[in-house]
């Protein structure tokens, strides 16, 4: 069985918002997208930087690095865009009426 380690509830982020949240040893950007929530190592592929900081494309259902511009799919942790050339993880979420907890395990 799974084991789970709660983030945040489910209001705590505003859509288009990311946040950083270091849980069982992993560091993980937690972005909202409408209703829809995506995790994802937190460290930019490229140069280590906080994808946390940088911003969101909803639209585009991606997120972009602040320090070089590099973007990366929410849904897959591939690289959409140079510099980065190397996907960043992708962390299962379960989301429940009031949680937002990921996977560890």
């Amino acid at each position: 069985m799974s084991e789970t380690a709660r983030l945040c509830g489910r209001n705590d982020l505003e859509p288009g918002q990311a946040k950083r949240f270091d849980v069982a040893g992993l560091r993980i950007a937690l972005v909202r997208i409408a209703d829809e929530y995506f995790a994802v190592g937190d460290r930019c592929s490229h140069e280590e930087y906080s994808l946390a900081d940088g911003e969101v494309w909803p639209d585009e259902c991606e997120i972009e690095c602040g320090k070089h511009g590099s973007t990366f799919d929410l849904r897959t942790g591939q690289p959409c865009s140079l510099p980065a050339t190397r996907p960043v993880p992708v962390y299962q979420l379960v989301v429940d009426e009031e949680h937002v907890s990921v996977v560890v395990s």
